[in-house]
């Protein structure tokens, strides 16, 4: 197969944003419960929020709460400590991010785990529009995205392109995540914000393995996108072999 000519017409697909390192500052700046929760302190945070029990969802400078950075961190003891204090399991920061998206980006799964135990919404949005399913597709995390799943995330929550999950994971070439969204009943169907199928997006995307899978699951190879282009043109226009 050679090799697919990217037209310039198709970049600027949004990348979904991972944390990044500086989401923790020099804990030194840190307000004190904030850098006790990021630290895994259970008792120094259990002695802070019992002397001042509405702090739980006090704020740093970010706009995060002691539960993001407990999440971020891999603190579970802290987030379930921090649960029994009734903080607010959706807070979100200044990129309306929530603690269960923190965790998943991360890939803490017990964090995430705890949360959607307790009750935490799998289905919000950050500023670009992903959930937490979102996330755990592009971390290639079948037992995260198996536990969203568990408690009714969204498989077909559409982010600013128009992205599903399911899309997600054909842009991204996520094979493994492809084929577990197909057995749990994702739309194979979906198209994104400018009508391009699956299959387009695998062709596009150099994906053989994944093009294969969804002919299989019969995705049509002659649907158009807004410029009027099947999946069979553009593997036609690009060399692919058949």
């Amino acid at each position: 197969m050679k090799k697919v000519i990217k037209f310039t017409s198709w970049v600027g697909l949004r990348n979904l944003e991972r944390p990044e390192p500086s989401y923790i500052t020099d804990k030194s700046e840190l307000p004190k419960l904030h850098r006790a929760a990021c630290s895994g302190y259970d008792e120094t945070l259990r002695k802070l929020l019992s002397r001042k029990k509405n702090a739980v969802d006090s704020r740093d400078k970010n706009g995060r709460t002691p539960l993001h950075l407990a999440c971020i961190s891999g603190c579970p003891g802290v987030v379930a400590l921090l649960i029994q204090f009734n903080c607010d399991l959706n807070a979100r920061d200044k990129e309306r991010t929530t603690a269960l998206i923190r965790a998943v980006q991360s890939l803490n799964r017990r964090c995430a785990g705890i949360l959607l135990e307790h009750g935490a919404n799998p289905n919000l949005e950050d500023g670009g529009q992903n959930t937490a399913l979102h996330y755990a597709i592009l971390e290639e995390s079948v037992s995260i995205a198996t536990q969203l799943l568990r408690h009714h995330a969204n498989i077909e929550a559409i982010n600013k392109s128009n992205l599903t999950p399911f899309l997600l994971a054909v842009k991204e070439n996520k094979k493994e995540m492809v084929r577990f969204l197909i057995e749990n009943g994702a739309n194979v169907h979906a198209v994104d914000n400018v009508q391009r199928s699956a299959l387009i997006l695998a062709v596009f995307h150099d994906s053989p393995d994944i093009v294969k899978l969804l002919l299989q699951e019969g995705v049509s190879p002659y649907s158009q996108d807004s410029r009027g282009w099947s999946a069979e043109q553009y593997a036609y226009s690009n060399g692919f072999e058949q």
